[in-house]
């Protein structure tokens, strides 16, 4: 079933296997050929643009003809050739610490008391601004952290072991205080010589001037498209809910295509533990049609006034919640094809309504109300027209325990997605960048191509420094930035 084949080539294929796997070597060699066109051609076009930019003297990222496409390569200036921890992060801290200690042992000193720590720490941060030749905000949120997060380390350690923080690793300590210091704390010098080591080491990673990191930036995201698979669909959160990746993804955030072949937003609640309330938010944004919710849609031929009689099945109404004749009859006015006025469109009762033709002309009358009972059930009653549906997700987190509720929309219209109560607007996203960008800005817009190419190739289990990312995503949106700034 499905073109599974089960034997080898050793036991013997059936008819039937060896018909499917002929077939899906075929297509296994067509992708392939069509991958190196598509991925090649991808590559060429990403060298073009962004072959000319070069990292001047004034650490600004430059085009040929001096415009400028960053402030700071990457934010931060670093080379991404000679980034040492995970995440394009300049340096392995665990691993520098741990030599630091190794090749400058205590001899004796006094440990540091964790506010002495912080407090050494910030003052050689603060004669450290990067104006100056100094480090970035976010090297020195590193330093800090990873300091942080030591020093709370230690303080669980040594209440573990029963020890008083004031005097570990002090003169008048006793002999499980000293092992204590000895093992996990740090002296004057050691902190010194560690903070001097990282800022020396910083230095030396900073880009040079004149590199040219629009090529290499082409190189690092070309290259990686080669190894990409060309057909990939993968289910976001909920079976039957393709998402496109690979290359025809990149190639839909490189081109900003208008119409993406899978719109989805990930709508992120205000309540997001409790599932009820997902349901509610969903049946808020899922589109529901007349004919979804419609006992019967009934044409009645009077002599005296002949018309249509819709008929809503009560049960249906309390699902979707919300709606009513009243709603419908809303709905029926304002849709622009049906053209009808309030005189036309009268409510019987809270499930019945009675719908009369515009026209006076008697001959026209029946064609006119078939008209109607054919356009009636495609009516949108509630929801968001341009939303195909909605599905409630559940979120996991790494270790597989559950996290919090979600909604994937499928479609576009982010604006009205972001006015529905319920959802929180601030964490919602969209992967339609054009309609982020028409919604909320070019820099959002910026923020969603370098997200959603990161998304692109994790998902094929590759790592690319984000700083290419930027690059690409501030040489698409700079000229509408430029043009905002002037």
């Amino acid at each position: 079933a499905k073109g599974f084949v089960a034997n080898s080539f050793y036991t013997g294929l059936t008819a039937t296997e060896f018909f499917f796997h002929t077939m899906g070597g075929r297509e296994g060699l067509v992708d392939t050929a069509v991958k190196t066109a598509e991925t090649g051609y991808m590559s060429r076009r990403l060298m073009k643009g962004l072959e000319d930019l070069s990292v001047f003297y004034d650490q600004t990222v430059r085009n040929a003809s001096g415009g400028i496409v960053q402030f700071v390569y990457g934010d931060d200036g670093m080379d991404p050739v000679k980034m040492e921890g995970k995440g394009g992060r300049p340096l392995n801290l665990d691993q520098l610490f741990m030599k630091v200690m190794a090749t400058c042992p205590q001899r004796g000193h006094d440990t540091l008391s964790p506010e002495l720590i912080l407090q050494m720490l910030n003052d050689k941060l603060s004669g450290q601004d990067a104006s100056s030749g100094g480090c970035s905000d976010k090297f020195k949120e590193m330093l800090r952290k990873f300091f942080e997060d030591r020093i709370k380390m230690l303080r669980s350690t040594w209440r573990a072991l029963q020890l008083d923080e004031d005097r570990v690793g002090k003169r008048d300590s006793s002999i499980e205080e000293r092992v204590a210091a000895d093992i996990s704390g740090i002296s004057a010098k050691q902190l010194q010589v560690f903070l001097d080591t990282c800022l020396s080491r910083y230095h030396s990673k900073i880009i040079e001037a004149g590199a040219s990191i629009g090529a290499i930036g082409a190189q690092s995201i070309g290259e990686p498209g080669t190894q990409m698979t060309l057909k990939t669909f993968h289910f976001a959160g909920v079976a039957s809910m393709n998402v496109t990746l690979g290359v025809p993804r990149i190639k839909e955030i490189i081109n900003a295509v208008k119409k993406i072949s899978t719109p989805i937003i990930t709508t992120e609640l205000l309540s997001e533990q409790d599932e009820l309330f997902a349901a509610k938010v969903k049946c808020s944004i899922e589109k529901v049609v007349l004919g979804e919710v419609a006992a019967a849609i009934k044409i009645v031929l009077r002599s005296n006034q002949p018309h249509l009689v819709v008929e809503l099945d009560m049960q249906r109404t309390e699902r979707y919640m919300g709606i009513s004749s009243d709603t419908v009859q809303l709905s029926i006015l304002n849709d622009p094809k049906i053209k009808l006025k309030s005189e036309h469109v009268r409510v019987i009762d809270e499930t019945k309504l009675r719908i009369y033709p515009t026209g006076t002309d008697k001959s026209k009358l029946q064609l006119e109300l078939h008209n109607l009972k054919s356009m009636l059930p495609k009516l949108i009653v509630k929801g968001i027209s341009t939303v195909e549906r909605a599905v409630v997700n559940p979120v996991l987190r790494r270790d597989g325990t559950f996290d919090r509720y979600n909604l994937l929309v499928e479609g576009t219209n982010l604006l009205k997605v972001l006015g529905t109560p319920g959802v929180d607007a601030k964490r919602t996203k969209s992967n339609h960048i054009l309609e982020v960008n028409k919604t909320l800005g070019i820099e959002a817009a910026r923020r969603s191509i370098i997200d959603e190419i990161r998304y692109t190739f994790e998902n094929n289990n590759m790592m690319i420094d984000l700083r290419h990312m930027m690059l690409l995503a501030d040489l698409m949106t700079y000229k509408v930035c430029r043009v905002i700034l002037h």
